[in-house]
């Protein structure tokens, strides 16, 4: 993931924020065998300390590739949206002259994962996972000898994906002047689509902590 100065995060907290905001569905690539294409895997993460809490279902077919090779991408991105070309045109040049772009958000983590097959040590991966999702702990006990999380433990596998580099992008034009980065979170509030609003609270929300970019 190439990223511009202006685009990096400011500090660890911000992404971690970031992923802490309910942005907990992402992508696991895992390298295929040789001659084939990773292999991609859309997935809910839980975040345990450097770690990353996962389980997919036994026939996945991850498993025997990890096993050749741990070291893994999981990729979370959030907060896009595409900005037309008139809304970032320079000021004093025509507006068809501006050139488009996408903002989003994207938090890349570089792991290495181990496998986690003993029922205990899945019963508690999915207890973990289950107080970030189910804070409320409106479930049945997970445990390996009562239903209906025992009987289904078999037909699962847990990753644990030890995190060893985060690169976060938060990219939101913060290098153009701040009056029209302010201008496009407005057009972005207006036109409303998708996820406008979002990117247009992480643009001001950069804006805020920037203020004119300065190299």
């Amino acid at each position: 993931m190439f990223i511009q100065p202006w685009d990096a995060a400011l500090d660890d907290a911000e992404w971690r924020a970031w992923i802490a905001d309910g942005h907990d569905f992402g992508l696991l690539a895992v390298n295929g065998p040789p001659g084939d294409a990773p292999i991609v895997v859309p997935t809910h993460f839980a975040v345990d300390d450097g770690t990353l809490l996962i389980h997919l279902a036994r026939p996945n077919p991850v498993w025997k590739p990890i096993e050749t090779d741990p070291n893994v991408t999981f990729t979370v991105t959030g907060d896009y949206a595409f900005v037309p070309g008139p809304w970032r045109a320079k000021p004093g040049t025509p507006p068809a002259e501006g050139v488009p772009t996408s903002y989003y958000a994207a938090v890349q983590f570089t792991c290495r994962a181990a496998l986690v097959d003993d029922p205990a040590d899945k019963a508690e991966l999915l207890r973990r996972q289950m107080a970030h999702f189910q804070p409320e702990g409106d479930h049945a006990p997970i445990e390996t000898d009562q239903p209906p999380y025992g009987r289904m433990l078999s037909g699962i596998r847990g990753l644990r994906l030890d995190i060893t580099e985060v690169r976060a992008k938060f990219k939101y034009d913060d290098h153009k002047p701040v009056e029209q980065r302010a201008d496009t979170a407005r057009r972005l509030t207006e036109r409303g689509r998708a996820l406008d609003a979002p990117t247009a609270g992480q643009q001001l929300r950069r804006l805020d902590r920037i203020g004119p970019w300065k190299p």
